[in-house]
């Protein structure tokens, strides 16, 4: 019976986790893979390389989320 109720978890845990990782980039998690990068140059000869408009949430975003925030004060301290 246990092994039974072990199995069905083992298989939940590993499908579970093949659905997540096919959404996490360099970037962070988005919809894609690999996510679109528009490159090119201006007028002046300036590279520029545009990345992770179609990311869901970036490492940034998600690393901002846990850190706790300071309070503000309340009033005057004089």
């Amino acid at each position: 019976m246990l092994y039974k109720n072990m199995t069905k978890y083992i298989l939940f845990l590993s499908f579970l986790s093949l659905l997540t990782t096919g959404c996490v980039n360099k970037h962070g998690v988005s919809a894609k893979y690999y996510s679109d990068c528009n490159e090119y140059y201006d007028l002046q000869g300036y590279y520029h390389k545009e990345c992770g408009e179609d990311d869901i949430m970036t490492y940034k975003e998600m690393g901002d989320a846990f850190k706790k925030k300071k309070k503000a004060p309340e009033g005057n301290v004089w």
